[in-house]
């Protein structure tokens, strides 16, 4: 593992932690830790640092509903699936855009205010570009985990009841 990907990986588990650890864990000035983070911000490699938030904790939080939206397409001549997909990803609703395998071309993971509002969007913008040929929204019901994140409660007693 090179000097880049160990401070990748310490800032993917933790975009918090202070540059004195990295430099203790990673054996380098910390001086050497700031360049190697200021290079990787300024490739594009580091695009941005976030706080992960459980909406079921966040007492202030408006609930959105999410949407999953699997899209076939007709491929653009010259520009295949990336002039539709570019489309699609500059409405403000649209959080994620997915080139996919399967039955499928684009999934497109949308957030609005209530359910009307989605399928509204599906109905008057989604479904009305060009080269779109169908669309198939599925409602978030739940989220359990997002990437390596559990957001339910874990109980440190598994074991079912038994009834006599």
């Amino acid at each position: 593992m090179n000097e880049e990907e160990e401070i990748l990986n310490l800032l993917k588990d933790n975009a918090r932690i202070p540059v004195k650890d990295i430099s203790a864990m990673t054996k380098k000035t910390e001086a050497e830790v700031e360049a190697i983070i200021r290079k990787l911000e300024n490739d594009g490699v580091i695009m941005k640092y976030a706080a992960i938030i459980n909406p079921e904790k966040d007492v202030n939080a408006k609930e959105k509903v999410v949407a999953e939206i699997e899209i076939q397409v007709q491929p653009e001549r010259e520009h295949g699936f990336d002039g539709i997909a570019d489309r699609i990803y500059r409405f403000p609703q649209v959080k994620s855009v997915y080139l996919m395998s399967g039955g499928y071309d684009l999934k497109v993971i949308i957030e609005g205010d209530t359910l009307q509002e989605v399928a509204g969007f599906v109905a008057r913008k989604l479904s009305t570009i060009a080269g779109v040929r169908s669309t198939k929204t599925h409602f978030l019901l739940k989220k359990y985990k997002e990437n390596d994140i559990v957001y339910v409660e874990q109980n440190s007693d598994r074991r079912e009841g038994v009834i006599a």
